[in-house]
């Protein structure tokens, strides 16, 4: 069962009114948008700004999906988590849990794939060194994965 202790990155959102939908909860694609929130703050925690200024790379956002688990309503607060499940040379995969206070339980879950990306030449890259470096402070078992990959 995932924990909010699994996850290195967790943002607290209160659910909006306007978030609910014709069924009175929140709308599916509401939850991409916490997601984003999280990521928003990985990211800033990972200084990846810093990177694109000096390098002109940086994320983009190759994929993500989502799985539902129980409806969330208005008012609520919920706790987003988000942690990297995966980390290769160009592009980071990334797990969500969102849980509602209210019901005290995980309502969804989610994945999205961070490519990296060379906005000067328009094309995939890796993820610049001291990034990665960056990365592997916040999650140190990352390391592990990846040297795994290297010696295969």
């Amino acid at each position: 069962m995932l924990d909010l202790y699994d996850y290195p990155i967790v943002v607290e959102i209160p659910v909006a009114w306007g978030e609910m939908d014709y069924f009175h909860h929140v709308n599916n694609t509401v939850y991409f948008r916490y997601f984003e929130s999280a990521r928003v703050k990985y990211v800033e925690a990972i200084k990846i700004e810093e990177y694109m200024a000096k390098t002109g790379m940086g994320p983009i956002l190759g994929s993500t999906s989502a799985k539902f688990l129980a409806p969330l309503k208005y008012p609520d607060t919920i706790s987003v988590g988000i942690k990297s499940v995966k980390l290769d040379s160009g592009r980071i995969v990334q797990e969500y849990g969102v849980w509602s206070h209210e019901t005290s339980r995980l309502v969804a879950k989610g994945e999205s794939t961070m490519v990296f990306f060379d906005y000067k030449k328009g094309r995939p890259c890796d993820i610049p060194e001291g990034l990665r470096e960056n990365i592997l402070k916040l999650e140190p078992y990352l390391a592990d994965t990846t040297k795994a990959k290297e010696t295969a």
